[in-house]
């Protein structure tokens, strides 16, 4: 339990001036000279050879100075999703390209690998997508998600029965870890003013049933006790992993966050949202989401992820 609050609450807190041109100053030679040197027949708007090729020397000069000014690059501000990178097309435009793998920073330990639904293991998330993104397009990119945190290992299956324990875990958890932002929040970093008044209320309860290793009936008990308690929570996480784009829907993407790190010490993590995911459309809506951890329909309600 502890090692999952830690997990969510490391989730919770990735024009310079061209210089001014000089005037070339061009002489009439009729008037330097003086009417009686000029050339009979000379057109008084002609200029000499030489002074002409001096001003030719002059601008070659100055445009070269102006080459030398350095632009800036249309990249910096131009942002790629993962597994790509920009790049600049021969129109100085930006341009999102995906990234090689070999570019990808090596990994500094083992704790950096990652799994792929594919049961490979990548070096890091960095190699992970920029092979995913290769893969764009393709039947296998499409199934190629981000499946667990650590190495590819075998993951035994989930019973039935194990597959009915894990939301009372999880609520118990998701209460928790909105306790303990409480209890650390001291410059509204981590909740919003809306957020601590309903987790204060929470804390203050009498009744709340203290973070620890809890018995499954003992949770099932509390949850049917104190079931006022576990609404906002499970709204509150629905919340922060519906963002890219926040649309009410959670996607295999956008669920990865959470996931991710758990499969590795919940064996039923995987099954769980699969079971969310109640009519098989790939998007877990919020009254999905909501059934999944059983919160009544009629306590529903999007105000809550405000």
């Amino acid at each position: 339990m502890k090692m999952w609050i830690v997990f969510l609450l490391c989730l919770v807190s990735r024009g310079m001036t061209a210089p001014t041109e000089e005037e070339v100053l061009v002489v009439d030679p009729v008037v330097e000279a003086g009417p009686e040197e000029a050339e009979v027949g000379a057109n008084p708007v002609q200029v000499e050879v030489a002074a002409f090729d001096e001003a030719i020397e002059v601008v070659e000069d100055m445009e070269e100075v102006e080459e030398e000014v350095p632009t800036e690059n249309p990249c910096l501000d131009f942002h790629c999703k993962k597994g790509k990178v920009c790049e600049i097309d021969e129109d100085n435009t930006p341009m999102c390209v995906c990234q090689d793998p070999s570019s990808c920073l090596a990994p500094e330990g083992e704790f950096e690998h990652v799994c792929g639904t594919d049961n490979k293991t990548y070096e890091t998330q960095c190699h992970f997508h920029a092979t995913k993104c290769s893969l764009e397009g393709t039947k296998k990119g499409r199934k190629l998600h981000l499946d667990y945190i650590g190495p590819c290992k075998f993951i035994e299956p989930c019973g039935d029965s194990e597959l009915s324990e894990f939301p009372l875990r999880m609520r118990d958890w998701l209460k928790n870890v909105l306790v303990t932002l409480y209890e650390r929040d001291q410059d509204n970093n981590l909740l919003s003013e809306k957020q601590k008044l309903r987790v204060k209320k929470i804390f203050e309860n009498e009744k709340r049933l203290q973070a620890g290793e809890h018995s499954l009936d003992l949770l099932a008990h509390d949850f049917k006790k104190n079931y006022n308690m576990y609404i906002f929570p499970v709204h509150w996480q629905f919340s922060q992993l519906d963002q890219h784009p926040g649309d009410g829907y959670l996607t295999h993407t956008e669920l990865a966050p959470l996931r991710a790190p758990l499969i590795p010490m919940e064996h039923c993590t995987t099954r769980f949202f699969e079971m969310c995911d109640a009519d098989s459309d790939k998007y877990i809506a919020l009254e999905e989401w909501a059934a999944c951890f059983g919160i009544k329909e009629q306590d529903v309600d999007k105000e809550l992820m405000i």
